[in-house]
């Protein structure tokens, strides 16, 4: 796995979204690339992950993309391609990348499973000082749950630098552009980035169908390249 970037910002906040449950983190870094006009600055890559790139409005999206916005000093992950089995190597090269920029903190935005569906915000932190600015905007702590994925590994990881989750619950395995919305304003609660929470909804269910789509293409694909492969051998 290897980190491509053309800026190597100082003591950034890193927050990353992978596909986890309801494609939350998803969702709502790529809404807070948006609102934030954060750029480009690199991207993972690996050989690992599928050979697939999809189109959108003319451009390729890059399955493993990095961001900046310089206003507030934030390097976002984004992430739109399937990361299973490269969990463990993804954490690793996040964390080595956030010492090697002397990250202030890293935060990861996730789902927990929730038959309720409330859309409650929760949080866990490995930060005394963290712990207080949660409490002090009034989020909850979690206090039991399952997390996996990249989020998991990190969890068991990070020691060194302050490191976050803002957990959202959600209760469908579909895109929840609502469980990513109130994400990113318990996000804004704590950084303070001026979302507007007005158009905040509304923009996420377009980012909702936007990866629905980058999604469907990207299995699409894979099925037709596995059919192929399966007739070039029967």
């Amino acid at each position: 796995m290897k980190v491509d970037l053309k800026e190597r910002p100082k003591h950034p906040i890193i927050i990353e979204g992978f596909p986890g449950f309801g494609f939350v983190g998803t969702i709502a870094t790529e809404f807070l690339i948006k609102h934030l006009k954060a750029k480009p600055i690199g991207k993972i890559w690996s050989n690992s992950l599928m050979p697939v790139v999809t189109i959108h409005g003319g451009e390729p999206v890059d399955p493993l993309g990095i961001y900046y916005d310089k206003k507030h000093n934030i390097v976002i992950f984004h992430a739109i391609s399937n990361v299973s089995g490269m969990e463990w190597e993804l954490s690793d090269t996040l964390y080595d990348l956030a010492r090697e920029l002397d990250a202030r903190e890293i935060i990861s935005l996730e789902a927990v499973n929730s038959p309720k569906g409330q859309s409650k915000v929760f949080y866990y932190s490995n930060n005394e000082n963290k712990i207080k600015q949660y409490e002090k905007i009034k989020i909850d702590p979690i206090n039991d749950g399952v997390v996996a994925g990249v989020t998991g590994s990190l969890i068991l990881k990070v020691h060194r630098i302050p490191f976050s989750c803002l957990f959202v619950e959600s209760s469908t395995g579909l895109p929840d552009s609502l469980g990513a919305a109130k994400l990113v304003e318990a996000l804004d609660k704590h950084l303070g980035l001026d979302v507007d929470p007005g158009p905040l909804e509304k923009a996420a269910r377009r980012f909702e169908e936007k990866i629905k789509f980058i999604m469907s293409q990207a299995k699409q694909t894979s099925e037709a390249k596995e059919q192929k492969h399966l007739d070039y051998i029967s």
